[in-house]
């Protein structure tokens, strides 16, 4: 599999950063507005997007 072919780069990629975006985003909301779980949301969403990263790099070598 081609790794710069856009739909790879669409499917393993962009949806799955949005997902984490989504997620901090959902986490500094909560954190925002004083509820404590935001932590949590905030917390999975930088793990998420760190996995997805460091997936990423890992393909393109």
């Amino acid at each position: 599999m081609d790794v710069s072919d856009p739909r790879f780069i669409y499917l393993l990629a962009a949806l799955p950063i949005i997902f984490g975006i989504t997620l901090v985003g959902d986490g500094i909301s909560k954190i925002i507005h004083e509820k404590h779980k935001g932590w949590i949301s905030l917390s999975f969403g930088i793990v998420f997007l760190l996995a997805v990263l460091l997936g990423l790099a890992t393909l393109r070598q």
